[in-house]
């Protein structure tokens, strides 16, 4: 039995990248330096890997991005007054905030004090709104990767295909469906109280990953020749892996995201492209 065949991320993660530099390079010509600012909670060791990862790849491409911490003792008035800070700064038009945040700090206050306009990961309830009108501005970068890495093939049209998608969060889950549910897919939303779970990911021509849980799916759950994007990261003994079994998934489906480089990497040139986005909308003449 022929293996599944690896949807890479990197090569479509160039090709935006190179869209992004030019882009850059345009605002640049102007006096503009697409800037983002991108807040870590101290202690929050994946989130800021994701940040300096960002900076990294960002500086390649003409972005800039400041990492910024929130002390790990901060309370919600403090966290609020970083936030209010850097979104009235006119050279920063993008802000990030790594979550989850502590449960002592109110997330969805210090969420809403970013500004729509600046909000490049689509984490404010108005772009949440827009995206569920089918009018999206900025949407989550993760949610927005998993939609590009299935233009890939061997992926079937999206119109009319049967998705499954596992993992109801707002940063990937709740998104992606949205985005699936605007491209004519035919979507269900599955979670940890979902009865049949493996009936339902069996009878779907695509499932989309996103719990968290390392070999959660295993080849038993997944039709012949189905398509699997897995989105979880997990580090476990030093490796990151993703929620899909890849041994027994990979025998089965007709193609599976690996972890790392699948939609890891299509994720982080999404940013960048939302960043150089937000800097041309701020700045039109």
């Amino acid at each position: 039995m022929m293996a599944a065949t690896r949807l890479e991320g990197r090569p479509l993660a160039l090709r935006i990248r190179e869209e992004v530099k030019q882009r850059a390079a345009v605002l640049r010509a102007r006096g503009i330096a697409p800037k983002c600012v991108a807040i870590v909670v101290d202690g929050d060791g994946p989130g800021l890997l994701y940040a300096q990862t960002a900076r990294r790849i960002g500086a390649d491409a003409g972005v800039n991005i400041e990492i910024v911490p929130i002390g790990a003792s901060a309370d919600t008035s403090g966290a609020l007054a970083i936030v209010l800070r850097i979104v009235d700064e006119p050279t920063v038009h993008g802000l990030i905030i790594q979550r989850p945040l502590p449960a002592k700090l109110d997330e969805q206050r210090i969420v809403e004090a970013i500004d729509p306009a600046k909000d490049v990961d689509g984490a404010h309830p108005y772009n949440q709104g827009l995206l569920a009108l089918g009018k999206p501005q900025f949407v989550p970068s993760t949610a927005s990767a998993v939609l590009e890495i299935l233009s890939l093939p061997p992926t079937p049209p999206l119109r009319g295909a049967r998705v499954a998608v596992v993992g109801r969060s707002a940063v990937v889950g709740r998104p992606a469906a949205a985005l699936l549910t605007a491209a004519d897919a035919t979507v269900t939303v599955c979670h940890s109280r979902t009865k049949d779970l493996a009936a339902i990911t069996f009878a779907s021509d695509i499932v989309v990953l996103a719990v968290g849980k390392p070999g959660f799916l295993t080849g038993d759950m997944v039709a012949p020749g189905a398509i699997v994007v897995d989105v979880g990261t997990t580090v476990v003994d030093g490796r990151l892996v993703g929620d899909a079994d890849p041994i027994s998934v990979s025998a089965v489906a007709g193609a599976l995201t690996p972890v790392p480089g699948g939609v890891g990497p299509i994720t982080t040139s999404i940013l960048l492209r939302n960043i150089v986005s937000a800097a041309e909308a701020l700045n039109q003449s």
